[in-house]
Formats: C-alpha cells, structure tokens, sequence
C-alpha cells in the first residue's frame, strides 16, 4: 500500500491525482462544513434568528480549536509526505506518538480558557442581550469537546498526508451526519435549552469521530501507527515551522471575524449583525471544498518535492489552480445568482434580505479567485516553506485587512464593511500568485 501510494503520487498524471485525491477530500471538507452551516438553519428555525446570530457570533472563538488541529494536522501531515517520498520509516514511527501529546497539552487549555472567556469574547464583538445570553450557553458546552475535535482534526490530516482520502473522508462524513441527525431532535427534546442541544448535538458526534480515528491508528493502520506518546524535538520542529502558517490562518480568520461582526452592530445595528452572521456562514461553508482540494495537492506537491521531480510539481500547481478556478465558480455563481433564497435559509427575516442582499453580493464579489489563493499557500507549505506561506497569510488578515476595516468604514460608513474584505483579497491574490511563479522558475534553474 505504501509503495503503491508513493508510486503513484511520483508517476500518476497530475489531472489523474487531483481527481483521485482531490474529490474524496472535497466532499469530506464538505460534510464537515455542514456541521455549522446546519447548526445555523437549525437554530434559525426552530428557536429563531437571534439564536442563528448567537451561534454564528460564537464562531469565531471555536477557531481556537481549528487554529491547534490545523497546526498540529498541517505541520504532521508535511513530515510526513517527504519522510514518505525520502523512504525514512523511523519518522514515520514517531509521528502519531508527537501530535498525541501535543493534542492533550494544547486542548487542556482551550477548555478551561473557552469556558471562563466566553463572556469577555462575546462583550467584543459587540453583541448584547439575548444575543450574547444565547452564546455564552452556547460556547459552554461546546469547549467540552476540544479534546476529541482536535484529536479527530489532526490526525485526520495525517491520513490524507498518507494519501488515504476516502478514509479520512468516511470519518469526517460520519460525524458530520451524526451531527446532522441529533441536531433537531436534541434542539426539540431539551425545549428551553435547545441552544445547549445545539452544542450537546456537536460534542457527540466528535467524540464518535474521535473513537473511530483512534481504532484506526492503533488496529488498522499499516503504515503510521501511534507508538509512544511523547514530543519528539525534530518532529515538534518542523511541524511547529510548517503548521504555524496554517493555524495563523485560522486564528486571523477569527480576528477577521471578529471584527466583521464588531463593524456590522456598530456601524449598521443588529439587522446588519444578523445580516452578517448568515452571510458569513455562506461563506466559510463555500472556502471549505477549496481547502478539501488543497489537501490534494499536498501529498502530490510533497512527495514529488522530496523525490526532486520538480517538473511535476509545476504540472501539478498548474493542474490544481485550474481546478480552483472552477471549484470555487460553482459555489460563486449560485450565491450571486440566488442571494435572497439562501439568506431565507438561515431564517432572516424578509425585510433585512430586502436591503442586504447588494451588500451581501458585494462581499461575494472576488469569491472566485480564492481557489488560486488557498492552492498558492498550499504550495508553500508542502514544499516545506512555511515563511513564505505565512507571509501571505499575514499580509491578508493582518497588515491590510486590520488597518482597512478601522478606517474604511469612518469614511465610507456600512459600506466599507462589506467591500473592504473582496478589496483587500484581491491585492492579496494578485500578490500570492507572483510569489508562487517566481518560486517555480527557480526549481528549475536550481535543478539546472
């Protein structure tokens, strides 16, 4: 199975590979983003627009979580591929055993930390009253379940940096459907603690994933399995150098959230907050598939750079960014094209549809591009570039989105809320893509 796998990543065409790896990892990342966006219809609908908005308000404190799954899954998976490609079993061995450790240290802090901050968060964002009621119970219980999310998140990562998508996806679908299932039923049984139904739904079906990951690595697995549990210092730093670009990415993804919803009740009050919230779930639910096709080319990127093809990794960029281009047209085009209906989903009432849907498609707008983006970062990270990588990241959610949605807003008012976020990626896409050329021709004059 291993040497199949390498094999095939090493000598498969690279359209051959994205379909392969790309499309199981898309319809996973998929499923697991319906795990918020239906927490919000549900909410909508059975207990009403403020609890939608409460729950999306919370949101971006749950990035935490994401934040140590994604550096802890990236940075593992990154080892991993070119200890593959190199042949280096001895690698291999330790990796489960570092992340394990890592997982237990790191959620120990996110749930006593949730729990006690959750109040202080949400006085941030600029929510009040029921609002805030709604997401302090909310976030409560969900930091319950930080030890099994992040467990599931990352080690998940490591079984698509094996290559085995389909597995990884299975996991993740299971969950997700689970959650799906117990969200409606646990929201009506538990009547005046619906929203608490809400989060008991989610810990649920993480703590199923989170069992079923851990029998595959101790029974299953023929090639990664968890040894002893301990930090190894060579693992601990490549995976802290490679993984950091991609939790920043979601730790500024909260930052960016955060003040999104902070702008939105300032500036327009709570209709534009509620318009917020749904909007915002639209949109994490359409960047996710794009990240499924990310984890597709990280293995093909990886390996064939550890094995010096480099040939192939420029095949295999060109092939994936395409791919990107059209991933994200088809969520792109059915939101401009059918903004109202999907607002309505989220139990938004009819007249802040009436005068949000311009502002919603505005926000939309560069929506298409970020396939490109989120293939460029990729790059930087499987070829063990993790520099470059953050750079892009920080440029985008940090040095020009921060200072933009300060000022924007004093001299354009609501409006700047909603195009200085399409404003700010353009530069920052345009700018990733020049970077990710200039580093393939490189290769090609190192290797000459």
């Amino acid at each position: 199975m291993k040497q199949d796998i390498k094999e095939q990543l090493l000598t498969k065409r690279p359209i051959d590979l994205l379909f392969q790896l790309s499309i199981p990892a898309v319809i996973g990342m998929i499923v697991i983003g319906l795990y918020p966006l239906m927490d919000g219809i549900f909410a909508g609908k059975i207990i009403g627009q403020t609890a939608m908005t409460a729950c999306g308000v919370a949101m971006p404190l749950t990035f935490f979580n994401s934040g140590v799954s994604t550096l802890l899954g990236v940075g593992s998976a990154s080892v991993l591929s070119r200890a593959i490609g190199k042949g280096d079993q001895k690698t291999v061995d330790k990796i489960m055993g570092n992340l394990i450790y890592w997982v237990i240290f790191f959620s120990v802090i996110i749930t006593v930390g949730g729990i006690l901050l959750a109040p202080h968060f949400l006085d941030m964002v600029g929510a009040a009253g029921e609002i805030k009621a709604y997401g302090i119970r909310y976030l409560r219980v969900i930091f319950i379940g930080s030890l099994f999310v992040n467990f599931t998140q990352s080690a998940n990562m490591v079984m698509r940096g094996e290559g085995l998508m389909k597995k990884a996806m299975t996991i993740m679908g299971f969950g997700a459907l689970l959650n799906i299932i117990l969200d409606p039923i646990l929201m009506t049984i538990m009547g005046e603690y619906a929203i608490e139904g809400a989060a008991f739904a989610t810990i649920t079906a993480q703590f199923v994933q989170a069992v079923a990951t851990l029998h595959y690595f101790l029974k299953k697995s023929k090639v990664v399995k968890i040894h002893k549990i301990q930090s190894d210092a060579e693992i601990k730093k490549e995976m802290f150098s490679v993984g950091s670009s991609a939790m920043m990415m979601q730790l500024l993804f909260m930052i960016q959230q955060t003040m999104l919803y902070k702008m939105a009740f300032k500036y327009g009050g709570d209709t534009n907050g509620i318009l917020m919230a749904a909007s915002l779930r639209v949109y994490a639910f359409s960047f996710i598939p794009l990240w499924g096709m990310s984890q597709g080319l990280q293995p093909v990127v990886g390996t064939n750079f550890g094995a010096k093809q480099f040939d192939r990794v420029r095949q295999g960029m060109k092939v994936f960014s395409i791919g990107g281009l059209v991933l994200a047209a088809i969520f792109w085009l059915p939101s401009l094209l059918f903004s109202s209906q999907i607002l309505s989903l989220f139990g938004v009432e009819a007249n802040i549809i009436a005068q949000g849907v311009g502002n919603f498609r505005l926000f939309y707008s560069v929506f298409i591009l970020y396939g490109v983006m989120v293939m460029t970062i990729t790059f930087f990270q499987s070829i063990g570039n993790g520099k470059k990588a953050g750079m892009i990241v920080m440029l985008r959610q940090l040095f020009l989105f921060v200072p933009a949605m300060i000022f924007l807003p004093m001299a354009f008012e609501i409006k700047a809320v909603w195009f200085t976020q399409p404003l700010v990626d353009f530069i920052t896409i345009t700018v990733g893509i020049l970077m990710m050329l200039s580093e393939l021709n490189k290769m090609g004059k190192d290797k000459a």
